[in-house]
């Protein structure tokens, strides 16, 4: 079975940011504009611009979809590294 470029495989009950339930049981599909807005908002916090709950309240206006503060921290670390790591503090 071929799977679509972009699809990612479920592991959890609960389903990711920029995913939705796919028909090929097993996988999640990707929103591309959810995803879209997700590396918009990750780039300007990671940057320092906004912070994490006007982010988490954007993402939930543009796509009508909810993400906890703490939610959107765990990507950004996991995505950037930690606060500490970007400001090269720790390394």
């Amino acid at each position: 079975m071929d799977i679509p470029e972009g699809y990612i495989r479920r592991v959890t009950s609960t389903i990711p940011f920029g995913y939705e339930i796919s028909d090929i049981q097993g996988w999640l599909q990707p929103i591309q504009e959810q995803l879209d807005s997700l590396k918009f908002i990750s780039d300007m916090i990671a940057n320092e611009e906004i912070s994490l709950r006007m982010g988490a309240e954007w993402l939930e206006y543009k796509t009508s979809r909810q993400i906890s503060a703490r939610g959107l921290q765990k990507h950004i670390d996991k995505t950037y590294g930690s606060r500490q790591e970007r400001l090269g503090i720790i390394s």
